[in-house]
């Protein structure tokens, strides 16, 4: 039965929640997160739950939110720290990536549990064009690439992140396999700066030096 607990903002109660689902899917997996069993091991009342998420699908979306905020604050976190080296600047990207995938299981779960949800689809496109945004803009002063296609080579790049992290995760790839495999793609992605301009432009916007 749950229990009547200390009296909490709604934003502040809505992040109990969540952290609380987070450790439910931990340790029971994505199918024993329902409405129910959050407000039992959160010791709240089930409208309180229901108030904030509605149903099990708003719940497990609102989590997948979270989870995917604290893996790109991550990447955001340890690229802060990076040298100017452009392989340097790959690895730290593809260490962090990989580091939330095998740290993070709940965030896979979560991505599982809501298959074919089209909210979720929706979500997952929005969510996919911040990481792409951040992966592009730490990359721009390293590549050769006009903004839009470096960005369109980062989609390519975390397409193939993800099917190297389920390698990983099946036991079929080192952890420092998956990171040079995806620092590798990232360098070898990135152009150079003679070509790839269109022509008669330079990568800071204006005209380019000819001979």
């Amino acid at each position: 039965m749950a229990t009547t607990s200390t009296r909490l903002s709604k934003q502040a109660r809505r992040e109990q929640l969540l952290n609380t689902a987070v450790t439910i899917v931990r340790t029971r997996g994505a199918d024993g997160l329902t409405l129910v069993t959050l407000a039992e091991a959160a010791g709240v009342s089930r409208p309180i739950v229901y108030d904030h998420f509605g149903t099990r699908p708003g719940l497990l979306l609102a989590l997948y939110r979270r989870l995917d905020e604290r893996h790109r604050a991550a990447i955001a976190e340890v690229l802060r720290g990076a040298g100017p080296a452009v392989d340097e600047v790959a690895r730290v990207i593809s260490a962090a990536y990989f580091a939330c995938a095998t740290d993070m299981p709940e965030l896979g779960a979560v991505s599982a549990a809501l298959k074919g949800n089209p909210e979720m689809e929706t979500i997952r496109r929005e969510l996919l064009g911040g990481c792409t945004d951040l992966m592009a803009a730490a990359l721009l002063p390293h590549s050769g690439l006009a903004p839009e296609a470096l960005r369109l080579r980062c989609v390519g790049v975390l397409g193939a992140a993800e099917a190297v992290a389920a390698e990983l995760n099946r036991g079929r790839a080192s952890a420092d396999d998956a990171v040079t495999a995806l620092a590798d793609l990232i360098v070898g992605g990135l152009g150079t700066r003679t070509d790839r301009w269109p022509r008669g432009h330079s990568p800071a916007g204006g005209r380019a030096v000819r001979g």
